[in-house]
């Protein structure tokens, strides 16, 4: 009966420990508009950074990665190395407690849908697109509507997969109008003209 109940025990203890790791993941936005070039995430118990975890990639402005620690631990420590060498750094967050970490605009914010925060208020066109359609955007291009060119694909190497989200930081020199244009993965594509983004949060996209 000892046994069982040291068994007992154990399994418990790894079942807590695992969804402890589970809980501290969550997505680092880039919205500083500069490439971030490094991202170190270490235990706020740890006096050591570690290593890169963007290896050889980088964080373009307007993008997010998905932060999956090896440790359990909750409260972490966050720093990253824009263009140029100037770093920023995030202490003592509890991860098991948000889901979105924002650098260059708004701080972060809890909840399980992992919305973006807003980067400002007033005269900022900056947005959180939200894919609520059912067909995965494998390509997003915003740009001001007084332009003539998409730009550069906002995802990069990513996808957006029905119910998510990408943070789209945009300059405030470029007006309150946007023009938005999708392409999905079966290559058809979709395209929102002039549409007014300072008074809003967020972009549903269906």
């Amino acid at each position: 009966m000892a046994r069982i109940s040291v068994f007992l025990i154990a399994c418990l203890l790894f079942m807590h420990g695992s969804d402890a790791a589970a809980q501290n993941r969550f997505w680092l936005v880039n919205n500083s508009g500069q490439t971030i070039e490094q991202v170190y995430v270490s235990s706020a118990r740890e006096s050591s950074w570690g290593g890169d975890i963007l290896g050889r990639s980088v964080l373009p402005a307007g993008n997010r990665i998905r932060v999956e620690p090896r440790f359990r631990d909750c409260v972490l420590d966050i720093r990253v190395v824009y263009s140029g060498g100037r770093a920023d750094e995030r202490r003592n967050l509890n991860a098991c407690n948000i889901n979105t970490v924002a650098f260059g605009g708004g701080s972060y914010r809890g909840g399980s849908t992992g919305a973006n925060v807003r980067s400002g208020g007033g005269g900022d066109p900056s947005f959180s697109f939200v894919n609520n359609g059912r067909s995965t955007i494998r390509e997003l291009y915003v740009s001001s509507s007084r332009q003539s060119t998409w730009g550069s694909d906002r995802l990069g190497q990513y996808v957006l997969q029905p119910g998510q989200n990408t943070w789209v930081a945009l300059p405030g020199s470029g007006g309150c109008h946007v023009d938005v244009r999708v392409v999905y993965n079966n290559g058809q594509s979709r395209e929102m003209r002039n549409v007014e983004t300072c008074s809003r949060r967020s972009l549903s996209w269906r």
